[in-house]
């Protein structure tokens, strides 16, 4: 049985997965926001339930979450709301927008969401709570960890290994066999030609590490 879903979210991301799950003819109780009170969301017509906790006022049993908040370059907030609400029991919904196009034996972890024209090839695996964003690519044999978020038109060659709560930025290009660490940031455009170690941010063509995060 599909259940009914709520929006952990109000923000952009959050605003284009509405559009996917009425393309998908999801049922939507309504946003959570921890920034706003309860009431009616003129940018995506649904109501806004309260802040998070107010999950909580529904078994786990009965609803399904999808979580929307995006990343501009860090992961943690993202992990950390997926993390929260699994130890309560709940579970995220696996979000495929009906344009994107995945291979038969691609395994798709809990909470992953694919969205509008991405393209991933045989043998993939995309860790949970990960997006693979609009027009991104992922060849075949990828490997993609948790919390990871390829943005949109990033390429991924075959073979790659992207540890977990990564950002890879618009537009990036990751050749094949490469290996990128858990913590980093792949900066918009960037080419990456050798490994990245975890933590660090690079940019450039070819990609450079220019700073050790944190």
């Amino acid at each position: 049985m599909t259940l009914p879903v709520i929006l952990i979210g109000a923000g952009d991301h959050a605003k284009v997965l509405l559009s996917t799950l009425k393309a998908l003819n999801r049922e939507v109780l309504g946003l959570t926001d921890s920034q706003k009170l309860s009431g009616a969301n003129p940018q995506s017509g649904f109501s806004v339930l309260g802040s998070d906790d107010q999950i909580l006022n529904y078994a786990p049993e009965v609803i399904d979450l999808i979580n929307g908040i995006g990343s501009i370059v860090s992961m943690q907030k993202r992990s950390d709301i997926y993390l929260k609400f699994k130890r309560s029991g709940y579970s995220f919904a696996t979000v495929v927008h009906p344009s994107a196009l995945i291979m038969d034996d691609v395994r798709l972890g809990e909470g992953v969401q694919i969205m509008a024209g991405a393209v991933i090839q045989s043998g993939c695996l995309i860790g949970a709570n990960s997006i693979i964003n609009t027009g991104a690519v992922v060849d075949h044999d990828c490997r993609i960890g948790e919390h990871v978020h390829v943005a949109p038109g990033a390429v991924l060659s075959g073979g790659v290994r992207i540890d977990s709560r990564t950002h890879i930025g618009t537009g990036a290009v990751v050749i094949q066999g490469i290996k990128i660490g858990r913590d980093a940031i792949i900066g918009a455009g960037a080419v990456v030609v050798r490994d990245i170690p975890d933590g660090v941010q690079a940019l450039g063509v070819p990609a450079k590490t220019i700073r050790k995060r944190g």
